[in-house]
C-alpha cells in the first residue's frame, strides 16, 4: 500500500533528488541551491563559456588598436560594476565615482613610480601589490564618506558626492609632488607581474595583447565576485535598503553597517579601475578626473542596466565603443571641432550625447541594454506567438 501511494503521488517527470532539475523545464527550480546558482540554466553556462572563449580569442584576431580600445572598456566595466554595487544594488546615488578612481590611479602610480623620480614614488612595480593597495586606499576614502550616506538620501546624497569630484579635482591639481600638476601629469602605474613587464612587447605577445588579456582576466574575476556578492546575504541586505530602507531597518537590517560596506566595496572597485585604466596610455593627468568621468560611469550603469553585472559590462562596452565614433565627427561634420578651446567640440558633443541617451533609456527602457536583451529573448521564446 505504501508503494502504491508513492508511485501515484510522485510527479512523473520530477526526479526524487532535491537538487536535480526537471527535464525540459530549465526555469523550474526544485531546490534553493538551484535558485541561487551563479549560472542557473544550462543555456547560460554554455553561452557564458563560449563568450569567454571568444573574448580571449580576440587577443590574436584583432588589431592592436582595437585591443587597446577593448582593454580600456574592460577596465571601465570594472569601475561601472563598482558604481552599480552602491547605486544599483544598494540604492545610494553617487556622483563622486571619479574621485575614487583618481585615488586609485594616484595610489598605484605613487607605489610603482621610481624612488628618485620627479614625482612621489616608492618603486613597487608588481601589479599584485599596487592593485589591491589602490583599491584599499580608495575603499578607505569611501568608508570615510559613507557616514554621510547614513544621514542623507536621494538628491541630497548625490549633491554631496558630486562635491567630492570638485574637491578632488582641486586637490589633485595643487598637489604637484604627487600628480605632476595640470598640463604636466605623471607616469601611470607600471603593469609588471612577477618580473614581466606587460606594457612592453615580449615573447608572450605585443603590449596590446598582454594588456588586453590581463584586463579581460581581471574583469572576469571582478564580475564573478560582484555576482556572488549580489547572491549573498550582503547583497540581499543591499536590495532591502534600496527598495525601502525604513522597512529594512524594521526587519533587522543594520542600515549604517551595510551602507558603509556598499560605499567601501564600490570605492574598492573604483580604485582598482583607476589603477589599471592609465596603465594602457602610461600617463595620468589630474584634469582627467572631472565631472564628465562621473557622468560617463552613470551613463554606463543606466544605459547597460541598473543592478545587473552583465548590464554594467554592456554599458561600459557601449560607451567605450561610442567614443571612437564621436572622435571621428570633426572629419564628417565640419562645424564640430576637435579642439577643446572651440565650441562646439567633440567633448561637448559627447556630454550632450550621454545625457540624451540616459533620458531616452529612462523613458523607453529603464532596464537599459539588459532590458532590451530580455525583450528579444522573450520574443523568440514565445515566437510565433506574441504572449
Amino acid at each position: 500500500m505504501t508503494e502504491t501511494r508513492t508511485s501515484a503521488g510522485a510527479p512523473p517527470d520530477i526526479p526524487t533528488g532535491r537538487s536535480r532539475r526537471v527535464r525540459g523545464r530549465p526555469l523550474l527550480y526544485t531546490s534553493y541551491a538551484q535558485d541561487m546558482a551563479l549560472l542557473d540554466t544550462p543555456a547560460k553556462k554554455v553561452s557564458t563559456g563560449l563568450l569567454v572563449l571568444v573574448a580571449f580569442a580576440l587577443a590574436v584576431l584583432l588589431q592592436d588598436r582595437s585591443l587597446e580600445v577593448l582593454a580600456g572598456a574592460y577596465v571601465l566595466a570594472i569601475g561601472a560594476i563598482g558604481l552599480n554595487i552602491v547605486t544599483g544594488y544598494a540604492g545610494q546615488v553617487s556622483l563622486g565615482h571619479a574621485f575614487f578612481v583618481a585615488i586609485g590611479a594616484y595610489t598605484a602610480a605613487a607605489l610603482s613610480g621610481p624612488v628618485d623620480g620627479e614625482n612621489l614614488g616608492y618603486g613597487v612595480a608588481e601589479l599584485w601589490i599596487w592593485l589591491p593597495a589602490a583599491g584599499l586606499v580608495a575603499a578607505a576614502a569611501g568608508v570615510l564618506v559613507a557616514p554621510l550616506a547614513t544621514r542623507l538620501r536621494g538628491l541630497y546624497l548625490a549633491v554631496v558626492t558630486l562635491g567630492l569630484v570638485f574637491l578632488g579635482e582641486h586637490v589633485f591639481k595643487e598637489w604637484q609632488e604627487l600628480t605632476g600638476g595640470p598640463g604636466v601629469g605623471r607616469e601611470a602605474a607600471i603593469p609588471q607581474l612577477f618580473g614581466v613587464r606587460l606594457d612592453q612587447d615580449g615573447p608572450l605577445g605585443t603590449k596590446e595583447q598582454l594588456l588586453y588579456t590581463l584586463m579581460l582576466a581581471l574583469l572576469i574575476g571582478f564580475a564573478v565576485a560582484a555576482r556572488n556578492l549580489a547572491r549573498s546575504r550582503i547583497g540581499r541586505a543591499f536590495a532591502a535598503i534600496r527598495d525601502r530602507d525604513i522597512a529594512a531597518a524594521v526587519i533587522g537590517v543594520p542600515l549604517t553597517r551595510y551602507k558603509v560596506l556598499a560605499f567601501g566595496i564600490s570605492s574598492f572597485y573604483a580604485g582598482c579601475a583607476g589603477g589599471l585604466l592609465y596603465t594602457i596610455s602610461g600617463y595620468v593627468e589630474p584634469g582627467s578626473f572631472n565631472l564628465l568621468l562621473s557622468v560617463q560611469f552613470i551613463a554606463m550603469v543606466l544605459i547597460g542596466g541598473v543592478a545587473t553585472v552583465s548590464g554594467a559590462i554592456a554599458g561600459a562596452l557601449f560607451i567605450s565603443l561610442l567614443q571612437p565614433v564621436t572622435r571621428s565627427l570633426p572629419a564628417l561634420v565640419p562645424f564640430i571641432s576637435g579642439d577643446t578651446t572651440q565650441t562646439p567640440n567633440v567633448f561637448q558633443v559627447e556630454t550632450v550625447l550621454y545625457g540624451l541617451l540616459i533620458v531616452l533609456f529612462l523613458i523607453f527602457e529603464p532596464r537599459g541594454l539588459f532590458g532590451l536583451w530580455i525583450r528579444v529573448r522573450n520574443y523568440w521564446k514565445s515566437w510565433p506567438f506574441s504572449y
